[in-house]
């Protein structure tokens, strides 16, 4: 069988002149039935670009046995992996082989090798046959023994790739096959990195050439200062809207955070490696737990703290009005927080972003209640969820780049330090840095030293004035861009990270997540094992936030970081001792990643937030911490400022779906209407028909209720009319969910109905609830009692002072003239009637 590409010697003229004719005939038929176009030679792989012929069959990489090769290992290597028809047609005569290209020379090629096309490959192993035939929809496993070298004769069917010093190899498996209608062609192939820390000694056959000497495994360069962070986060789980509570259960949108804390699960896997390889109850590895440093999202924990207690999820998640059901990962949850509470206080402990927020999003809304939240309260809550002290001020931004403002505000609130890609700084003093993503030109190996000063911002001054000596500085802990590129392909739902330049991004899914972790290993040992004049012997290992290893990936990453340090390779470093070191005296400017910032949160989502978060302020001013009161304002109210950081969140960007945007304005609806809910809960009870006071100053009796469960403070708003006067009654407390009498001391003029307009504020006079009118009627005669009050008065001051007139001149008043005979006539009637009375009497 002849294979393409293999370099074996062709079969006679006749015979070959006999199989071109067959083909031809063959495809002749093919194309006269079915239009079907001739196999090509170019493989999809992950190198290679698109292919621009039909695809036949798939490679992939399954395993690499060992890992890694080391002084200690067996000089030989099994390389597993499967070929599966992906076409529509049977493939005959299918083998594979594997190939060699140069050790990687600088850091770039940890990912432009990968790309190379084969011919590139140069040394070759042997084809061996996987399967006679594979028909569409078949796979077939094979297993290669691989040797490093031929220093001694090899046995039949292991290839040797020759390699004789320590270094970073990328390898290439080559899969060839006949596809029906076509001839024999390479139809795939699958590229990873093999990472060799040493050579191991072989046993020479002393009837045959000698053994070369072994090759030292350290290098002539002190070990590399390695630090890594072991990042645990989630995307935010807990609906929005939802106010704290005493006894409530909690609500989340799926219950996929079970799946994922359950056995086997994503943050299971995670925790697991690191409890294998550190064990928490003694005797794990003393260089690993120094050089790890676990970095955690607080909003995954309070978020798993919740779950402790029974939970709830909705039914739909694109419905968070709808039915919901029991969350079934209740117990996984205790168990995995109980696990993280005992390993944490072993361990370096750090906080991240509150759920992974955006750093320039944050700074735009310019809101500083919701900064502290997202970026000083997160410590906090590690250190009391977890019982640890954790590192403080180092900021950990998840895209790896900030700009100005956003450096500003982790400087505002007590920031010293951020850890950024090494590509996210530029000297200010234009030296040439490590590859810019927008600068096609700029070389792209040179490197920022580990910790850097930052120049060029407004930072805050103790006291104000002008800087002095020695004043607080914000520095960038940089980590290189190639390694960090590597470990985030490892795992399900690889991203590309936005500090990865363009010209070595491409498709991971192409690639297995074997290769991936292959590629991974040798990203992570390629400093180590090449020392350069121009960068340090140091490095900064930073997977991305929501990092999907398994536990045997994650094993293996851990793994291979103990052999270096066994090896001399490497020398742990905690983060503190990096946060520590002496920053480069050169100020370096920030350079916001273009990706960076197309993959930031929109715009349109800061105004939003920025009314909200001042909103929830101006009522947090006005509620009342009491002490008969089971739940406090700032407990009541802090859920809903966390559901704003969560609308910026930076969690499902690089997904390349609308997911993230429906997710965030989902979060500002909810809130926002939440929060209107509880601004319309306090409000003043209208009184039913017409209000009647009894005088003009009887008071005005008002009744307030708030449906709050904490106590709130108001003060009456009432626009009174001319007619009344109506006395302020100032500042009042209104209890948690209760109502109160008020009387409002009132002065009415009128008796005519009026109305007057009342509503409720808080003490800063932020409307609440719905204002309502009373209609007021007094039994005073107001102004009519007051204009016949004075006339009576003023007839009467005038009669008096006539009859004083004429007595004052000894006349008698007309009027009494007018009495004195009206008197006469009565009285002499009187007298008349009395003697005949008497008369009669005495006759009788």
């Amino acid at each position: 069988m002849t294979r393409a590409g293999s370099g074996r010697p062709g079969q006679d003229t006749a015979g070959a002149l006999h199989r071109w004719i067959l083909s031809l005939v063959a495809v002749m038929l093919a194309v006269l039935t079915a239009g079907a176009p001739l196999a090509t030679a170019e493989p999809t792989g992950s190198g290679s670009g698109e292919s621009t012929g039909p695809k036949f069959l798939k490679l992939s990489l399954d395993s690499v046995t060992p890992t890694a090769i080391t002084s200690t290992s067996d000089p030989y290597f099994v390389v597993s992996g499967t070929v599966t028809n992906i076409g529509d047609r049977q493939v005959d005569d299918v083998s594979v082989r594997i190939q060699r290209a140069g050790a990687v020379t600088s850091p770039s090629g940890l990912r432009s090798a990968l790309r190379l096309d084969q011919i590139n490959y140069d040394v070759t192993g042997e084809f061996q046959d996987v399967a006679d035939r594979l028909t569409p929809g078949q796979r077939k496993q094979f297993s290669l023994t691989v040797a490093l070298h031929s220093a001694t004769e090899l046995p039949s069917g292991i290839s040797a790739l020759d390699i004789t010093a320590p270094g970073i190899y990328p390898l290439l498996l080559n899969v060839n096959g006949e596809p029906a209608y076509g001839g024999q062609a390479r139809l795939d192939d699958a590229r990873f990195l093999l990472p060799v820390l040493g050579i191991p000694l072989t046993t020479a056959d002393p009837r045959k050439h000698e053994a070369p000497p072994p090759v030292p495994a350290v290098p002539d360069a002190p070990p590399v200062a390695t630090t890594m962070l072991w990042p645990l986060a989630d995307r935010p789980r807990l609906v929005a809207g939802k106010p704290g509570t005493v006894e409530g259960e909690a609500l989340l949108t799926d219950d996929d955070l079970a799946a994922s804390l359950t056995q086997g699960g994503r943050l299971d896997q995670l925790l697991s490696a690191l409890e294998t390889a550190l064990k928490p109850d003694g005797g794990g590895d003393e260089n690993l737990n120094a050089s790890l440093c676990l970095a955690v999202d607080p909003d995954l924990l309070l978020t798993v703290s919740d779950m402790t207690d029974g939970y709830r999820v909705l039914a739909s998640p694109s419905d968070p009005d709808g039915s919901t059901r029991a969350g079934t990962g209740e117990h996984a949850a205790k168990a995995w927080l109980d696990r993280l509470k005992s390993l944490a206080p072993t361990m370096c402990v750090v906080a991240l972003p509150f759920a992974q927020v955006d750093p320039e999003a944050l700074a735009a809304t310019g809101d500083l209640t919701l900064s502290d939240r997202a970026l000083n309260a997160p410590a906090d809550l590690i250190d009391q969820l977890l019982s640890v002290k954790s590192v403080r001020g180092v900021a950990l931004p998840d895209a790896g780049s900030i700009d100005n403002e956003g450096a500003e505000l982790l400087a505002h609130h007590g920031y010293s330090a951020a850890v950024l890609a090494d590509n996210a700084v530029t000297p200010s003093d234009g030296r040439t840095n490590i590859s810019s993503a927008k600068n096609p030109g700029t070389p792209i190996d040179s490197v920022s030293p580990d910790l850097v000063r930052l120049g060029g911002l407004t930072l805050p001054v103790p006291g104000g004035g002008e800087p002095a000596p020695g004043a607080p500085e914000l520095h960038a802990a940089t980590f290189d861009i190639w390694s960090a590129t590597a470990l985030a392909a490892v795992g399900s739902h690889p991203p590309t990270p936005p500090f990865t330049p363009d010209k070595v991004r491409y498709d991971l899914t192409n690639d297995s997540r074997a290769a991936r972790l292959q590629d991974a290993l040798g990203a992570v040992a390629w400093t180590a094992l090449n020392p350069q004049p121009d960068r340090p012997r140091s490095a900064l290992l930073m997977p991305p936030q929501q990092w999907g290893p398994n536990r045997d990936e994650a094993t293996a990453l851990l793994g291979q970081l103990d052999q270096m340090y066994r090896a001399n390779l490497a020398a742990p470093r905690s983060l503190t001792e990096l946060l520590a070191q002496q920053a480069d005296p050169q100020p370096y400017d920030l350079d916001y990643l273009p990706t960076a910032a197309a993959e930031a949160v929109p715009d349109h989502f800061v105004e939003p937030v920025r009314e909200q978060a001042h909103d929830i302020t101006e009522l947090m001013s006005a509620l009342v911490e009491q002490p008969q009161q089971e739940l406090g304002p700032r407990t009541f109210l802090t859920p809903l400022r966390d559901d704003l950081i969560r609308a910026l969140t930076m969690s499902d960007r690089r997904a390349g779906s609308a997911l993230a945007d429906t997710n965030a304005q989902r979060r500002v609806e909810q809130t926002t209407r939440t929060v209107d809910d509880l601004f319309h809960s306090v409000t003043v009870l209208p009184p039913g028909g017409v209000y009647t006071l009894a005088s003009e100053q009887s008071p005005l009796l008002l009744v307030a209720r708030n449906d709050l469960p904490v106590a709130v403070r108001i003060k009456f708003r009432i626009d009174a009319p001319a007619e009344t006067n109506i006395t302020d009654i100032g500042e009042q407390v209104l209890p948690a969910k209760g109502t109160r009498s008020f009387q409002i001391p009132t002065e009415v003029s009128d008796s005519r109905n009026l109305v007057i307009p009342i509503a409720l504020t808080t003490p800063d006079g932020v409307p609440l609830g719905n204002a309502v009118s009373v209609s007021v009627r007094s039994n005073a005669y107001g102004r009519v009692l007051a204009i016949i009050t004075a006339s009576v008065g003023a007839l009467l001051l005038l009669l008096v002072a006539r009859r004083l007139w004429h007595r004052f001149r000894g006349q008698s008043d007309p009027a009494d003239e007018e009495f004195d005979s009206e008197t006469r006539r009565r009285v002499n009637r009187f007298r008349r009637a009395r003697k005949r009375e008497l008369r009669d009497k005495e006759a009788r």
